[in-house]
């Protein structure tokens, strides 16, 4: 099956699903594979997670993955590395906040293609 995000409106999520197609093969990486099918997907089937789901599923140093958007409602306090295709401007407040990080899909794949036991929280 040929992934492509070429019935995607935004170029944004175009670029992502070819980008982590193409980490994908070049790593041998299943996990990114997985995360540009999930996008390539219909936009009513991408997850919507809260900052407190994000909290309470996760620890400290974690590596979480959201193949959709992070909402703002609940508390984090909880130093995480966070990588989604969208964010809101409470939820990265309250990210900075607790000392987290935040790094879009695209570029936390590009950096890192050989990542080792993310969460993926959907």
């Amino acid at each position: 099956m040929s992934l492509n995000g070429k019935n995607k409106d935004s170029n944004e999520i175009v670029d992502t699903i070819d980008t982590l197609v193409r980490v994908s093969r070049e790593n041998s990486s299943a996990m990114w594979r997985d995360i540009a099918e999930r996008l390539s997907g219909g936009s009513r089937r991408y997850a919507s997670i809260n900052v407190g789901k994000i909290n309470k599923l996760s620890n400290d140093g974690d590596v979480v993955i959201v193949p959709g958007s992070v909402l703002g409602s609940g508390v984090i306090n909880k130093k995480v590395t966070l990588s989604a295709l969208r964010i809101s401007k409470s939820a990265m407040q309250k990210l900075q906040k607790s000392g987290s990080s935040f790094k879009p899909i695209r570029e936390l794949a590009t950096e890192n293609p050989k990542l080792k036991n993310p969460k993926i929280l959907r």
